[in-house]
């Protein structure tokens, strides 16, 4: 459907050359232009994360993936905040990903603790903060080091609910049976059909999430948000606030903060790069097609508070 109205305007668009521009707004154009910079940074690694999840599902046996975690479930999850190393894929491709693994027998809670770690502790993320920030201040270590601890106290959480099932949206939790149950088909014919699926549930999210942190973005004052980065309380929430409505991928954040590393606080800066990639609103807008909204509002409080403490600590101690 996207495409077919794509193609009406494009359509529209060359019938009419001739005709005068309709006038824009500056704001309009600046919210369309981040819109689709959000969108298109983030479709390639959503496409790959729904790649990727399709090869766990399909394509790899039911014992391989559960093989070489542990039984114990601090260990297991432990292990897997880890597994994002070995898979570059940013916030966004990840949560295709966690929805594989909760199809092929982990629980919702351990879903959640790969879904918050993951991005961070990612080696292209990891290699980008490295080269914007090198070694300086303990910013790359502090947030690997948090990114782990948040993603896995998150988990220990939520393995605490009595019924892992509840925290799921009841539409993915059926999916997850359904797919217990199917009849064994060509492995090629199911890869498409789960392909098709999962592209139907992630992409609409993914476009909701970008167009509401475009606009969102035109009505930032960025005089009053510099402002702001002196003050070694509003500069941590200044940011993180940023991080949130910006959307920006973890592979990628990095270089954005760079230019406004120097105005803002130690803490802050931290705060921003821990909370992005777990927390954003095109994060949420996607975590939402898997989890109840009860889930979700949980998830971003918790990270909400921990980053806050953390960010706070960090220009308090130093």
């Amino acid at each position: 459907m996207a495409l077919v109205i794509l193609g009406v305007l494009v359509l529209l668009r060359i019938a009419t050359g001739s005709i005068e521009d309709f006038p824009v707004s500056e704001a309009t154009q600046d919210a369309i232009t981040f819109s689709l910079g959000v969108f298109l940074e983030s479709l390639p690694f959503v496409t790959l994360g729904i790649l990727v999840s399709v090869i766990v599902q399909v394509w790899l046996p039911p014992w391989l993936v559960m093989r070489f975690l542990p039984k114990r479930g601090v260990f297991r999850r432990a292990a897997l905040s880890v597994l994002g190393v070995f898979l570059p894929v940013c916030e966004c491709g990840n949560v295709p990903l966690a929805r594989g693994l909760i199809a092929r027998g982990l629980t919702p809670a351990d879903s959640i603790t790969f879904l918050l770690a993951a991005p961070i502790l990612n080696p292209i993320t990891i290699l980008a903060t490295w080269q914007v920030f090198g070694w300086d201040g303990g910013i790359l270590v502090t947030r690997v080091l948090a990114g782990f601890v948040i993603a896995n106290f998150a988990g220990l959480i939520f393995s605490r609910h009595p019924v892992q099932e509840s925290l799921l949206t009841k539409k993915f939790a059926a999916s997850c049976a359904h797919n217990h149950e199917k009849e064994p088909v060509g492995r090629v014919s199911e890869s498409l059909a789960m392909f098709a699926r999962e592209a139907a549930a992630i992409m609409p999210a993914l476009v909701a999430g970008s167009l509401i942190a475009g606009l969102i973005q035109v009505v930032l004052d960025r005089p009053t948000l510099l402002a702001l980065g002196s003050d070694p309380v509003l500069s941590v929430f200044t940011l993180m606030i940023l991080a949130i409505v910006i959307s920006m991928c973890s592979n990628a954040d990095a270089f954005f903060i760079l230019s406004l590393g120097s105005l803002f606080s130690p803490g802050s800066v931290i705060a921003f790069l821990v909370i992005g990639p777990m927390v954003d609103i095109k994060m949420i807008a996607l975590m939402k097609t898997t989890f109840t909204t009860t889930t979700v509002a949980q998830i971003v409080s918790f990270v909400v508070l921990s980053v806050a403490v953390l960010g706070l600590w960090v220009n308090f101690a130093s």
